[in-house]
């Protein structure tokens, strides 16, 4: 990362009139163009899930059970590798131009994967889809937190993070629709599929050139005067009137070096970093490790048929996503850590409790997805506490890259061995295996409890500049 240019000190009341404004109109938009990441994510997650034992048949792709787990991992290889690259990007140029280019990175590879012929060309155009999900995750997260009001920002975070499963329900309905052999049967069907993410993905272009850069990286970037316009049309939108607020002197042309990204992540904010790197490998194993075998489980120990496999998703995918509509408000409320702890801790205890009853042959399919459901519905408000926790603690010239960084390293960890693993441990036939892989996703959650009893920032309805001073602030250089 290179060194701003250099322009006068300056104050500024940027940040407060941000965090004092309604809800409202203008917010909608933000929340429903920059949303749909997480559903795009859901549908391509939901998709692999169903098509599981689909793309295991001769007249599709002939895969095998690891190679379907193994095209889970490539996929999430691209998605560590596009945060790191759109990360840093997106603290350079600007988190719109950043999420203009992800998203048409990802409507190209989604609809490539269309055309897939084999496992080879399948495991690189997901792992190309991938890379646009990863680098959307980076320059999103930062400007949905940037120019949401500070009192809500924990319930908005949550709730859109949860849209996740919007895209899951999606997945799950088309592909029961589309494998449907009076429609189009599973040869094309499957195919057809792919192509929903790049058609739900080119409606939304067009809302995303109505969302505004975001004034607080102007703001830090010497772009002091676009940013007043950009609050200003904001305030107008909200029908906000101006009064005075405290001010913030801003520094602009402050060296943000990589020797300094890391020592301000690893040196200055260790204790977040521990924080922030607990908290994503243990999301990430837990859901990569359900979400790209959950149709095999079906299939391999319940004979579910594969074609309705979907079915067994949708009410598993409401229970995640009412879980940050029914808890988010109390991360504003309640607090950040003890809501974190909570969430983390129910959701371990409930997929080790469910392990245990699968190995003991005491449930079904509809039993198994039951408790699944009441698994994530508390999970689902982990993981999305995951991301709210390393998009508010860092500062403002680095919390791209820092997103980045900590999604990275805690999918890396978690996400690309749980998918593997787990479509191994299921090829085995083995009860007693899959619990020992239900035990350990249920004590990383647990231990992610712990940390952040220990180590969570009280970031609750509190200004981003108050909880991580900008490196640019007066007296931060």
């Amino acid at each position: 990362m290179s060194a701003q240019t250099a322009s006068p000190p300056f104050e500024t009341d940027i940040p407060a009139r941000l965090d004092r404004l309604a809800f409202g109109r203008f917010h909608w938009m933000v929340v429903v163009a920059l949303g749909v990441t997480w559903i795009l994510d859901g549908l391509e997650v939901t998709i692999v899930g169903a098509l599981g034992g689909v793309l295991e048949e001769p007249e599709t792709l002939g895969l095998t059970a690891a190679e379907v787990g193994l095209s889970g991992t490539a996929y999430v290889a691209g998605a560590v590798a596009g945060a790191l690259l759109f990360g840093g990007l997106a603290d350079r140029y600007g988190r719109k131009r950043l999420f203009l280019a992800t998203l048409s990175l990802y409507v190209l590879a989604t609809t490539a994967t269309a055309f897939s012929v084999g496992f080879a060309s399948f495991a690189v155009f997901r792992f190309i889809t991938g890379m646009g999900i990863g680098g959307e995750y980076a320059a999103i997260n930062s400007a949905i937190d940037e120019l949401i009001p500070a009192r809500v920002r924990g319930w908005v975070d949550l709730a859109i993070n949860g849209s996740y499963w919007v895209g899951t329900a999606l997945g799950a309905a088309v592909s029961m629709a589309l494998l449907d052999s009076s429609l189009l049967g599973h040869a094309l069907g499957f195919r057809a599929a792919f192509g929903m993410g790049s058609v739900l993905a080119l409606a939304v272009v067009a809302v995303r050139r109505f969302v505004p850069e975001s004034p607080r990286w102007l703001m830090v970037h010497g772009r002091h005067a676009d940013a007043e316009r950009i609050v200003r049309d904001i305030e107008t939108a909200c029908g906000a009137e101006r009064v005075t607020v405290p001010r913030l002197r801003v520094v602009p042309g402050v060296p943000v070096t990589l020797a300094r990204v890391v020592r301000v992540i690893f040196v200055r904010y260790r204790r977040r970093a521990v924080l922030g790197f607990a908290l994503m490998v243990a999301q990430a194993f837990f859901y990569n490790a359900i979400f790209f075998t959950y149709a095999l489980t079906l299939t391999r120990f319940y004979a579910v048929p594969a074609g309705r496999i979907g079915a067994y998703l949708l009410p598993f995918a409401a229970g995640n996503f009412f879980g940050p509509l029914v808890l988010g408000r109390a991360f504003d409320v309640i607090g950040r850590r003890a809501m974190i702890a909570f969430t983390y801790a129910s959701s371990g205890v409930l997929l080790i409790a469910t392990g245990y009853a699968f190995l003991h042959g005491n449930l079904t399919a509809e039993s198994h997805t039951a408790m699944w459901t009441c698994s994530f519905f508390f999970a689902s408000t982990a993981a999305s506490s995951a991301y709210l926790t390393v998009s508010e603690v860092f500062p403002l010239e680095i919390r791209s890259l820092a997103i980045a960084v900590f999604y990275a390293a805690g999918t890396a960890v978690g996400g690309l061995v749980a998918p593997a693993l787990f479509g191994r441990l299921i090829q085995s036939g083995s009860r007693a295996e899959l619990f020992a892989g239900y035990v350990l996703g249920g004590s990383l959650m647990l231990g992610a409890a712990l940390t952040a009893l220990l180590l969570a920032v009280p970031a609750e309805r509190r200004s981003l500049e108050e909880v991580a001073p900008p490196l640019s602030a007066d007296g931060e250089r």
